[in-house]
């Protein structure tokens, strides 16, 4: 029984072995393709793919062989592993805390707005050669197509995703017959050619920002889960190692080799008196 958590990491690592390399060929094709929505995920999944093979590849050798340093680097790679996973998922809950927008009455659908968000997201999509790939991305995506037809009836009773409700129309508040009056400056970045609308919003960039924010919070909790995880499995790598130090000794589970005796305060003196009893007699 004692062998039980060599053989639990080795099926474990053998798994997560085969599942590293769709995730390496996903990241390479990746790298050939000319989409610009694709180009954001590449990185990350040749990163991903290239620590899982090397963590499972050393877990796998020293479970299955008793490989004791394969097994250290094994133990050390998912610490470090866990501590970025937890780094992030704190990280990621006090980037995306503030946001979530602001109801219209009388619509379905949600408005952002760029101040709501933190500065350090705001930092990014304002970065002008960032945005340009998010931009292109989102016309690539034809998000605005669906609803370009779309009667005053249906944006009153249909919801709109972040993008859709940042990028896709002016703001709601925007009143064209009133020329001369102070309105949201996204009104006057408006424009119904398609390839314009409201792209250089600061709507679109908040409802972007919106929709990052969103899937970061579905990122951490997935996170959160593999934390846990890791946890348990790194708890039985553990137990794994030790067996493996274990197996290069001849003794079975539970008996250790007696490598030196140290004998009581008394011995010495009990000795010279046996030795001078035999010199008497």
């Amino acid at each position: 029984m004692y062998r039980l958590s060599n053989s639990v990491i080795g099926f474990l690592n053998l798994f997560t072995l085969l599942a590293s390399i769709p995730i390496i060929g996903a990241g390479l094709w990746m790298t050939r393709s000319s989409t610009t929505c694709e180009s954001f995920l590449q990185t990350p999944l040749l990163v991903i793919g290239f620590i899982v093979l090397i963590i499972s590849l050393a877990g796998f050798i020293g479970a299955c062989f008793h490989v004791a340093w394969a097994l250290w680097v094994y133990l050390v790679i998912m610490l470090l592993l866990i501590g970025a996973l937890m780094g992030l998922t704190i990280f990621g809950f006090v980037v995306t805390s503030p946001g979530g927008g602001t109801a219209i009455p009388g619509r379905m659908y949600r408005e952002y707005h760029l101040d709501s968000y933190s500065p350090w997201l705001k930092k990014r999509v304002l970065d002008p050669h960032y945005w340009m790939t998010i931009r292109s991305c989102i016309l690539g995506s034809k998000t605005c197509d669906k609803i370009v037809l779309w009667t005053p009836f249906e944006y009153l009773t249909k919801d709109l995703t972040p993008i859709q409700s940042g990028c896709c129309k002016p703001p709601t508040s925007c009143n064209y017959a009133m020329t001369l009056a102070a309105q949201d400056p996204d009104c006057y970045r408006w424009n119904n050619a398609v390839a314009v609308l409201c792209y250089e919003c600061e709507s679109c960039k908040a409802g972007v920002l919106e929709d990052v924010r969103r899937s970061w919070h579905k990122l951490s909790v997935l996170n959160i889960v593999m934390v846990v995880v890791l946890i348990g499995i790194y708890s039985i790598g553990c137990c794994a190692f030790q067996n493996a130090k274990r197996a290069h000794t001849d003794y079975p589970y539970g008996h250790n080799r007696m490598s030196k005796v140290r004998p009581r305060w008394d011995f010495h003196w009990w000795r010279w008196l046996d030795d001078r009893r035999h010199q008497l007699y």
